[in-house]
């Protein structure tokens, strides 16, 4: 393997499928037994192959639940995307946008206002966004792409807040699963032509509960969180390390 084609992290998924699983409401019974251990590969998509795999699984998630999609995912300066393959598949996927003078943030188009507030107490906002796992995929995809791109944002960036829009119906998992919170209320979506509600999240206190839970998945106590999915605190050196170089 070549230099270029390590990835970020790469992590293996052992369990039952209905406890990995990402997904709202109940599992297909038949879909009830032990997985074999599933190896996933977090790359960064920074050719023009990987980001028209990564917008072909936005383009399948977002139809299938009836949304439009914005148009591309055009290479630019002020944001990254990475995406999560398992045996060559691309099954997730997200792009993290980095606020700044010239381009701003996708929510600028509904809630500038809302973010200025922000932006003149000297936060430095980003915005997770584009997101897509596919059906049936280990939650593990879903805390590592967050997780990664925590790093680069925050550890790497200095940024201090991740601000999203989300659909009425996904505000409880968002709140429950990672603990954002109201800032903004609720308007039309113009990209996807739906509703959507603006979250913010401080990132130090996602800091906090990565260190307090990174790692522990079935040792966490009965936390109902993502966190226990995020990497362990000794992974994120290396993982910092491979963001830096440009590794993908």
């Amino acid at each position: 393997m070549s230099f270029e084609d390590e990835p970020i992290i790469s992590f293996d998924t052992p369990g039952t499928f209905s406890d990995l699983v990402v997904g709202e409401g109940q599992i297909d019974p038949a879909m009830e037994h032990e997985l074999d251990l599933q190896r996933f590969h977090i790359r960064m998509a920074n050719s023009r192959g990987r980001r028209e795999a990564a917008s072909l699984l936005i383009r399948k998630m977002y139809g299938w639940r009836g949304y439009a999609v914005d148009p591309g995912i055009a290479h630019a300066l002020n944001k990254i995307t990475l995406f999560a393959e398992t045996a060559g598949a691309t099954v997730g996927t997200m792009t993290l946008c980095l606020d700044n003078d010239e381009t701003g943030l996708p929510a600028d188009e509904n809630f500038r206002d809302k973010l200025d507030v922000l932006r003149e107490e000297g936060r430095r906002l980003c915005e997770p966004s584009r997101l897509a796992i596919d059906k049936g995929v280990s939650k593990r995809v879903f805390a590592a792409l967050i997780h990664i791109s925590y790093i680069y944002a925050h550890n790497i960036h200095g940024f201090t807040d991740y601000v999203i829009e989300v659909n009425p119906r996904h505000v409880v998992f968002y709140k429950r699963m990672l603990g954002f919170k109201d800032f903004g209320g609720e308007r039309e979506c113009t990209r996807v032509g739906a509703p959507a509600v603006l979250l913010r999240l401080d990132l130090d206190y996602m800091g906090a509960q990565i260190r307090k839970y990174g790692g522990m998945m079935e040792q966490h106590g009965g936390e109902r969180s993502f966190y226990p999915f995020f990497f362990p605190t000794w992974d994120e050196p290396g993982i910092t390390d491979r963001l830096r170089q440009g590794r993908n």
